[in-house]
């Protein structure tokens, strides 16, 4: 069975609490981001279709109350990506998933190599 985003990401970060092998907490980290990438999906997707019939001047509104950037030049399908985003961030499953990567940088660990680093 497949766990949602939220669910996984919630899961991880308590596994990953009383784990120090760098193997595990790069497989964990792993997991969670893939589960933060299909969580902010999930955002993303529900927000638009939340504001799809708001005018711009009560999107603009939204994201301001949400304190999501909406610069001028900036299209509709960008504001609405940077309200899911700010909406996702603020999310428990977001914050897990940042506990994870700060207890995986702990330990030395992230998914990026060095050789990018």
């Amino acid at each position: 069975m497949t766990m949602n985003p939220t669910a996984l990401l919630l899961e991880l970060a308590a596994r990953a609490q009383s784990v120090t092998d760098a193997g595990t907490l790069h497989d964990l980290l792993s997991k969670g981001h893939r589960a933060w990438c299909a969580g902010i999906g999930d955002v993303r997707a529900g927000v638009e279709w939340e504001t799809a019939s708001l005018s711009d001047a009560l999107l603009a509104e939204r994201c301001a109350v949400a304190s999501a950037p909406w610069e001028e030049g900036m299209t509709r399908s960008e504001a609405v990506s940077a309200l899911g985003f700010v909406t996702w961030e603020a999310a428990p499953a977001a914050m897990a998933y940042t506990e994870l990567e700060e207890r995986a940088a702990r330990f030395g660990v992230c998914l990026l190599d060095e050789d990018v680093l």
